[in-house]
């Protein structure tokens, strides 16, 4: 299993995002129980382009720093909303004969939307770990509904294993399959 941590950057990863708090305490749980046990984590960053905010360069194009990636894990940039598409994370993952990825991150309704279906018909195993991922409100759901829409309804029993907190960092520490 990986731990797959996408967009968690600087720019975007700040108080207005859906339970913030929560959001943040429990994916610096997973990123600890990960690396205590073993189980690589990826990051993936979103690139935006040349003259944005969220561009290679930009101080918001960083990790955000309560997630901060250490020395050696592998850190994958995109210019989509899925982290599989032309970043080469597919056939790292493959080559490496890993199926299983817990994906946490930003932001609900964009890349981890995008990247939870793309691996899906990659054949990977989706485990999305309750309140570990977040997004902002938008001109047609508040935050709090487009969380709810796509963990609670979209994905669920779709696209990916949605669990508990606890469940998640089980299988991190090798105590459920």
């Amino acid at each position: 299993m990986v731990l797959l941590v996408i967009d968690t950057q600087k720019l975007i990863t700040n108080d207005k995002l859906y339970m913030f708090d929560r959001f943040t305490a429990n994916v610096k749980s997973l990123i600890a129980a990960a690396r205590a046990s073993s189980a690589e984590v990826i990051f993936v960053r979103h690139d935006d382009g040349v003259g944005t905010a969220l561009t290679k360069g930009a101080e918001g194009y960083g990790i955000y720093d309560g997630f901060k990636p250490l020395d050696g894990e592998k850190i994958f940039d995109k210019t989509v909303n899925s982290a599989f598409h032309q970043t080469g994370l597919t056939e790292y993952l493959k080559a490496r004969g890993k199926n299983e990825i817990m994906t946490v991150g930003l932001q609900t309704d964009y890349c981890i939307d995008a990247t939870i279906k793309c691996g899906f018909e990659h054949g990977f195993k989706m485990i999305v770990p309750e309140y570990c991922n977040s997004t902002f409100d938008n001109d047609f759901m508040s935050a709090e509904t487009s969380y709810h829409y796509y963990n609670d309804f979209i994905w669920r029993n779709r696209y990916a294993e949605c669990v508990s907190i606890k469940a998640a960092l089980e299988m991190l520490n090798g105590r459920a399959k």
